[in-house]
């Protein structure tokens, strides 16, 4: 079954485009984009992920072989292939994937002197975005080109903010990029959300870090905390999100909140 024959959900709300976005590694946040949309699927969301890092991370969350794929979103970006070739079924309901491999890596050189280099992840995904009721990026730990692509084809970014010390380091880094880009390539960009990530109930750091973040961003910081779970980081060896690997799970629970406040929020 093609993505076209998969229905969106009867919302007659437009479609989010959300950038996944810290330029810090090791922060959740391909964690964050494979989970949150297997759950967003649960919900009768229908959800594309791009996968816009060349770790590939969200591609093989979702058991995807790189060797075995034809093309991924480097050949979008700098060949001309479009999503039809690209968007790849998952192991769940409604979620699909434009994959990444290592070759993006090369992109980030490769666009500096291509024309609308800015613009090329908002034209690829232009003519298939009414099709999808939450596309989410996976964006890469930096600030560089394929980023900047992704907060031009985003109408939201969604920060995920792992709970230890150093939290907000960056962030602010963060915020500065995206004025930028908002004040010369997309107007319409806004936060949908700071997430924390690895919380730890039993450290008093985790808690801490959770106050810092929530009297820093306010209103902006969804109520749903991920916790630590062996779970959670045991699933991307099998090729599945979490609620897939283990329904029962406290990170499986998670993200079935995180993806209600993200509907709500929508």
């Amino acid at each position: 079954m093609g993505y076209q024959d998969v229905p969106r959900s009867k919302s007659e709300k437009a479609t989010r485009v959300i950038a996944i976005i810290n330029q810090k590694g090791g922060v959740g946040k391909s964690t964050t984009a494979v989970n949150l949309a297997a759950a967003l699927g649960e919900q009768n969301r229908k959800t594309l992920i791009i996968d816009f890092d060349p770790q590939g991370n969200s591609t093989s969350g979702f058991g995807i072989d790189k060797e075995e794929l034809t093309h991924c979103v480097y050949d979008a970006l700098l060949h001309d292939v479009t999503a039809d070739e690209l968007i790849t079924e998952t192991v769940c309901k409604k979620v699909f994937v434009i994959p990444a491999t290592i070759q993006l890596a090369g992109a980030e050189i490769e666009l500096v002197s291509a024309m609308a280099r800015e613009t090329r992840l908002k034209d690829l995904i232009e003519p298939i975005i009414d099709e999808f009721d939450f596309i989410l990026i996976d964006c890469p730990p930096s600030l560089g080109l394929l980023t900047i692509n992704a907060l031009a084809a985003a109408d939201s970014v969604l920060i995920p903010i792992q709970c230890e010390y150093y939290a907000l380091e960056g962030v602010t880094k963060l915020l500065e990029s995206m004025r930028m880009v908002k004040g010369r390539i997309n107007r319409n960009l806004e936060t949908y959300g700071v997430l924390m990530t690895m919380f730890d109930s039993r450290t008093s750091l985790s808690k801490q870090v959770v106050e810092e973040v929530r009297s820093y961003f306010g209103n902006l910081a969804f109520k749903t905390v991920i916790p630590r779970s062996v779970k959670v980081s045991e699933a991307p060896s099998y090729g599945l999100p979490v609620i897939k690997y283990s329904p029962s799970n406290k990170g499986s629970r998670a993200y079935i909140n995180l993806a209600k406040e993200v509907i709500k929020r929508a």
